[in-house]
């Protein structure tokens, strides 16, 4: 493909503008561009997108330790209710399942309704389950109540990624995913660690009922303080705004793939009218911004709702289904979900080896393993972060301004050497007997994994297709807690019948073989581009129409 054509892959843009002088003082162009709309996300003040960048990582870091602080209470709930280790590890998948299909459940929402209606929703479910667990009986509460903790966290995997994508450039963008993995990690680690506390000096039924008053004051700072950021783009775009390569207009591209299609095949329901191609007609440049109360509104319609848009959230959501064709999308999931499934197994042999001697750990000693984890994950997001977005810029002046989405990919290599040794090392030494340092210098490598896998992955799937980020999470959920739920369920097993140590060699050739899976994405990811360009633009004219 040539840039001088301005021919449109997704994927391929430019990032620097002029070509002659790109290498050393060409500057970032900006993609998406922004509009001259007060209430474009993108023009809000950079303190504005930090306040809500702060509130979105919050959910995602309260519903990912929620979404993990069962096992706090296991040990009680084992001891006073007699219930089952297997049982709640039953209710461990069920959890899996509530976080990746509640996510492409509610998907639909954020385009019909406004993203602010889908946090709400989300935290509400969870304060459901928290009751619902604090209040544990039996063994049918310890697994069900899973299911809406679960789906507590669906708003995370999805939903932030698109809110963070309303507010932030492209080039922007491996950063803010830093800081959104970070926030998971923290949560996944950090949650429990302190339900360990809570549960020591409180009772385990305290982990469920701080979960309640959180998700409570939660709801309420969410309402007040999160603004929407839903924003009808394609109503302000001009052809103006979209002449040359680096800004082509894919709302154009689609409509010249959908005629091509049209001359093809003769088929009249083809024929989709978009505006987002058309100048402005609504004066824009003198809109006013939005008061308080329009920005907190409960629900914002899209400007094509019909009704209540029960149709259309339906035909929306099945049409999502359509993102599992895409390469990228399996291999950012892949990526994501063998991550989620060795934390199933570090956290149990955590949970079944530490407590026994040589080492003899309590529920706080445990649970302080965590803090090498989190350590890991805060350089492995810095990494594949900000490093990446650097790194990306720097790939982009050589090219002559021209970004490739596979260019962050290269950042991707460490995390075959350290993940997989972390897994050696902690595995082994779990099984040997290792005291300090090997094993906590091993869970910071499992760390650095966890951070730097998901971060560019998913990173690596909003370049490569931009204007499908929701979708593209949503799938990238699916097949991550998909993969999640079924290590959850043979952990146990697998550990029983081959052992700490072959167990923690086999998923480290694992771990190995799932990141290298790079290498054929960065081979064949542009080839991948070209060859689901037309899907990819007759998705989005599709979604758009509906």
């Amino acid at each position: 493909m040539s840039a001088a054509r301005g021919d449109y892959l997704p994927g391929t843009s430019r990032l620097v503008e002029d070509e002659n002088s790109s290498l050393v003082n060409g500057q970032i162009i900006l993609t998406p561009p922004p509009t001259k709309s007060p209430n474009d996300p993108l023009n809000w003040p950079f303190a504005r997108k930090v306040l809500h960048c702060i509130l979105v990582c919050f959910v995602t870091g309260f519903t990912a330790a929620t979404s993990n602080d069962a096992a706090s209470a296991q040990t009680g709930m084992n001891t006073d209710l007699g219930i089952s280790y297997n049982t709640m590890n039953t209710g461990a998948g069920v959890l899996f399942i509530g976080i990746g299909y509640f996510t492409l459940l509610i998907s639909p929402a954020a385009w019909l309704y406004g993203r602010r209606i889908t946090y709400l929703v989300c935290i509400t479910v969870g304060l459901v389950g928290a009751i619902w667990m604090a209040r544990v009986q039996g063994a049918e509460d310890t697994i069900w109540n899973q299911l809406f903790v679960g789906a507590s966290e669906a708003c995370a995997e999805a939903n932030v990624q698109l809110s963070l994508s309303d507010l932030f450039f492209e080039h922007q963008r491996g950063t803010v995913l830093g800081v959104y993995v970070l926030a998971t990690s923290i949560g996944t680690f950090l949650g429990p660690l302190i339900g360990s506390y809570i549960a020591d000096l409180q009772g385990w039924r305290w982990v469920g009922w701080w979960a309640v008053i959180i998700s409570g004051g939660t709801l309420i700072v969410l309402y007040f303080g999160l603004e929407e950021t839903s924003f009808n783009r394609p109503a302000y775009r001009t052809s103006e705004g979209y002449s040359g390569f680096q800004t082509q207009n894919i709302a154009g591209a689609a409509e010249k793939v959908m005629q091509d299609s049209k001359a093809t095949t003769g088929d009249p329901n083809d024929a989709v009218t978009t505006t987002a191609s058309e100048p402005n007609e609504n004066g824009f440049e003198t809109e006013k911004p939005k008061t308080y109360f329009q920005r907190i509104r409960l629900i914002t319609p899209a400007p094509n709702l019909i009704g209540t848009g029960f149709k259309q959230y339906v035909t929306r959501l099945v049409h999502t289904l359509r993102v599992f064709s895409f390469p990228a999308v399996i291999y950012s999931g892949l990526q994501w979900g063998a991550q989620d499934a060795w934390l199933t197994f570090y956290l149990t042999v955590e949970d079944t080896n530490w407590y026994d001697p040589p080492w003899n750990y309590g529920d706080a000693g445990v649970a302080i393993m965590n803090v090498p984890c989190i350590i890991g994950a805060i350089i492995g997001c810095f990494w594949g972060g900000y490093i990446s977005d650097l790194f990306v810029l720097w790939m982009a002046r050589r090219r002559g301004g021209i970004r490739e989405a596979e260019d962050r990919l290269w950042i991707m290599y460490p995390v075959a050497l350290f993940s997989p040794l972390g897994m050696l090392l902690f595995g082994i030494g779990s099984n040997d007997g290792w005291s300090w340092p090997a094993p906590y210098v091993g869970l910071g490598f499992i760390g650095f994994g966890w951070g730097c896998a998901g971060d560019l992955s998913m990173a690596y799937l909003m370049d490569a297709y931009p204007e499908m980020v929701l979708e593209g999470m949503v799938g990238v959920s699916v097949v991550n807690n998909t993969l999640g739920c079924i290590f959850t369920f043979t952990a146990s097993y697998w550990l029983g019948a081959s052992g700490t140590q072959n167990t923690f060699i086999a998923i480290a050739v694992l771990d190995f073989f799932f990141v290298m899976l790079t290498v054929p994405m960065m081979i064949w990811g542009k080839k991948c581009r070209i060859w689901t360009k037309r899907r990819y633009l007759n998705f989005v004219r599709i979604r758009d129409s509906l």
